[in-house]
């Protein structure tokens, strides 16, 4: 979590964007991130240089070699420790005219990072403007990865409204407890179809990190972590390039970080490709079936977003792959044809493993809408006996468009760094959610349905026509008696939900 120093060190660099008229917040975003990989990338040649002094040994592959650049520029003249000791006007035709070159020369010419890079530029308007940032991002510590991912937050939550294609950002507890739940493995490749600044990905590549520390002493395991091991797709270049640089900044040197309009473009050349799928994809409604690829048409019938996403992650993932998706509450319980058929899918033809309610702010200020994760594994033979759900009632931070921490740093998330309290429960549910899903096959079949968590055996999903919301199945305690709620008035508000669905259908179609 962001301390209240580094909050106001980033704000007072935002304020010197707003005054410069800089004011669109992914510019801002994206230059800034411009500007801290420059700087990172000084620091990682300190420490180089460091190990090298230390050990008497040459430097292994510089950073910044000797010698010039093919412009005639020394190499250390676009360190960021130079860059601060310049005259701005000397400092702004640096970083202009030779930083962005050398940067977008980096990871060699095939990379996806340097085809991401080859549009960027600095848009800073005057020098100025320039060093007067550079000096502000210069005392804001960088030491510890934590750090820049906290940064990245904060920053991201700068953006007031969702974008045009329902965009808005994952908070990074709730990527979290995805990522806790689906143990990404090191022999594991991971995709996000929808990775915007790549949060799950980094997510995933820090779990790795910490769990498998033997990763990076293997030499097979490590070229797999840094080159064939994450995967990203996106159609917005300036997410492309912001979530490029996010993995490189994380350690990940050759991230498959590229342009795809996920549900327009056919899937075939990925089918059965990815081991792990983490996302948060879009929900903007409806597409025009003639943008929407023909595979995915031919697994699911329709026009809405959530469903083809699914349907996608399924083309995706091979055999024994799993998932961690977030949906809108609407797949749950939908009573179309292709909600209904999409659920009877998951639950017949593969394993649906999880169904974990969020809470309803949990995307505030960016949307207000109810959802839901989705954890299943794909078979293609079945393999769905029970179902836990669990429903999270809060997730350690206000439920405003706020979103104010409610507990101490330590006590938040879903593996907080401190030993849980209990009695923190009832303000975080994230630990206790964790801790469940591990015991699922164990002392969770125990569990009464009248608790925040239950299995639910497959043939009650059949006979509630695939339903997977989870107030269809929680039984209610009133007067501190046991009982479920009566049925005739489950039927009927089951009666209103289709009437309102078929509504909805139909203002679709003419729509």
């Amino acid at each position: 979590m962001i301390t209240g120093e580094l909050k106001g060190k980033v704000d007072r660099v935002w304020d010197a964007f707003w005054s410069g008229g800089i004011s669109n917040p992914l510019e801002v975003i994206e230059q800034i991130t411009f500007l801290l990989f420059i700087r990172r990338l000084d620091d990682l040649q300190t420490a180089k240089e460091n190990r090298a002094n230390a050990t008497g040994e040459p430097i292994e592959n510089p950073l910044f070699p000797d010698g010039n650049t093919p412009s005639g520029v020394p190499y250390s003249h676009l360190r960021w420790k130079y860059l601060n000791d310049q005259p701005p006007a000397v400092a702004y035709n640096l970083v202009a005219n030779h930083v962005f070159k050398f940067l977008q020369a980096m990871g060699g010419q095939d990379s996806t990072y340097a085809g991401h890079m080859k549009d960027a530029r600095l848009t800073i308007p005057t020098p100025g403007l320039l060093i007067k940032v550079m000096e502000l991002l210069s005392d804001i510590p960088m030491n510890k990865r934590d750090t820049s991912g906290d940064l990245y937050e904060y920053m991201l939550s700068k953006i007031a409204s969702a974008g045009q294609n329902g965009q808005f950002r994952t908070p990074r507890h709730i990527i979290e407890l995805m990522v806790h739940l689906t143990e990404p493995k090191p022999t594991d490749e991971i995709c996000d179809p929808a990775c915007g600044t790549a949060g799950f990905l980094m997510a995933a590549s820090e779990y790795v990190r910490a769990e498998h520390p033997d990763v990076m002493r293997d030499a097979a395991q490590r070229t797999h972590f840094h080159s064939t091991m994450f995967h990203g797709y996106d159609f917005d270049n300036t997410m492309l390039r912001i979530g490029s640089m996010n993995m490189l900044m994380h350690g990940v040197d050759r991230p498959d970080i590229r342009y795809r309009d996920s549900l327009s473009q056919s899937a075939g050349e990925d089918a059965e490709k990815y081991s792990l799928i983490l996302a948060n994809p879009p929900f903007a409604g409806s597409l025009d079936h003639d943008t929407v690829a023909t595979d995915l048409l031919k697994m699911v019938k329709t026009k809405k977003t959530e469903l083809l996403f699914l349907a996608l992650f399924l083309r995706l993932l091979r055999p024994g792959g799993r998932a961690a998706v977030i949906v809108p509450d609407g797949v749950l319980f939908g009573s179309s044809g292709a909600h209904k058929a999409l659920r009877r899918t998951l639950v017949e033809d593969h394993k649906l493993d999880a169904v974990i309610k969020l809470p309803a702010g949990t995307f505030r200020p960016y949307a207000g809408v109810s959802t839901a994760i989705l954890v299943f594994t794909k078979t293609g033979t079945g393999g769905t006996d029970d179902v836990w759900f669990y429903d999270i009632r809060a997730d350690g931070l206000s439920l405003d468009d706020k979103r104010q921490p409610l507990l101490p740093e330590g006590q938040l998330g879903a593996a907080p760094r401190e030993p849980f309290v209990v009695a923190n429960h009832e303000k975080n549910n994230l630990p206790d959610a964790l801790k469940r899903w591990k015991q699922r096959a164990t002392s969770e079949r125990s569990r009464a349905r009248t608790e925040q968590s239950f299995l639910v055996p497959k043939a009650d999903l059949v006979a509630n026509d695939y339903d997977l919301s989870p107030n269809r199945y929680r039984e209610v305690v009133h007067d501190e008696v046991e009982h479920t709620a009566p049925a005739d008035i489950l039927a009927d508000l089951r009666v209103l939900e289709a009437q309102i669905a078929a509504g909805l259908d139909k203002l679709e179609m003419m729509l």
